[in-house]
């Protein structure tokens, strides 16, 4: 009996501690949740920063393997905007090069703190990760030779195409696929450097892909005017940067430094940069024009995805 007795006890001294504990992870949660980026900074004195290798004209090495680029300006403002919020001057920053398909995880294991590049803010991936207010707005067309017969979506039926793995171009383009039976052969490559280089070599005949990065690979090209963006646009997308979930204080941060930028007329004159001047490494201008989703963006900034 008092075996039987003792052995309640001890099952109920283990419920009491598993509840305990149990609530202490919620309360870790939480408090991860409201406040957990900023403190996480604040406490080890580094900003980590998920960065693109290739994504011109957003986020990119340059001849000196320095990250530069139109997104990695607004992920500047943003540091700057954390340092006065924490009152930390003395904030390092950790630049870590990601990729489409290892960028979300990244974020949320805590490798980077944020991530502004070329990231498409979908409801997918919302369930995920959270969205700052948008940075930029693109469509997805196509990439081709000046010589080649491609002028639409249509014309790719049974043809070699290609684009980057684990973005949302690909998923457009393999339903498509499906969907029209195009019996299109579609290749994914690791990254937008690599898809263009199998454009370049023929082994595609064009590359499909948001018509602000065509336009940043075109600019790579020995010949750019050989190459030509065509095509109906499939989607408007919205780019923004992406942070952990429940973090709503370091989300406001974020989105007030965003938006600061876009209504002072900074966000201009970073798009000029980027978009309508000569930018490395060849010195090459893009010629993309601020489109009236732009215009309007910067008039009222926000963190909703395109419809």
């Amino acid at each position: 009996m008092a075996s039987t007795k003792f052995k309640k006890l001890v099952r109920a001294i283990c419920a009491m501690g598993a509840v305990s504990v149990l609530g202490a992870a919620g309360a870790a949660r939480a408090e991860g949740g409201s406040a957990g980026t900023l403190k996480k900074i604040a406490d080890t004195g580094v900003i980590s920063l998920g960065h693109r290798e290739s994504s011109i004209p957003f986020s990119y090495y340059d001849d000196q393997h320095h990250v530069i680029g139109y997104s990695y300006d607004f992920e500047m403002k943003i540091v700057e905007a954390v340092k006065r919020e924490l009152n930390r001057p003395d904030l390092r920053m950790k630049l870590v090069p990601i990729t489409s398909q290892n960028r979300i995880s990244l974020v949320q294991n805590g490798m980077i703190d944020i991530e502004c590049g070329s990231t498409t803010n979908n409801a997918e991936r919302a369930q995920q990760v959270a969205f700052s207010n948008t940075i930029f707005v693109i469509s997805t067309r196509l990439l081709t030779k000046k010589t080649s017969s491609i002028r639409d979506f249509a014309d790719l039926k049974g043809k070699t195409v290609v684009t980057t793995a684990g973005t949302t171009s690909e998923r457009l383009l393999r339903k498509m696929n499906q969907d029209e039976n195009m019996g299109m052969t579609v290749v994914s490559a690791k990254d937008h450097g690599d898809a263009f280089h199998t454009l370049q070599t023929g082994r595609a005949v064009a590359f499909s892909m948001d018509d602000a990065l065509l336009a940043g690979e075109r600019a790579k090209a020995r010949r750019p005017d050989d190459y030509i963006i065509v095509g109906t646009p499939q989607s408007r997308e919205a780019y923004g940067c992406m942070m952990r979930k429940d973090d709503p204080e370091f989300k406001k941060v974020v989105d007030h430094a965003i938006a600061q930028t876009q209504t002072s007329g900074q966000a201009d004159q970073i798009y000029r940069k980027w978009f309508e001047s000569p930018i490395p490494p060849k010195g090459l201008n893009l010629n993309f024009p601020e489109s009236e989703d732009m215009k309007a963006l910067f008039r009222t900034p926000n963190d909703k995805p395109m419809s």
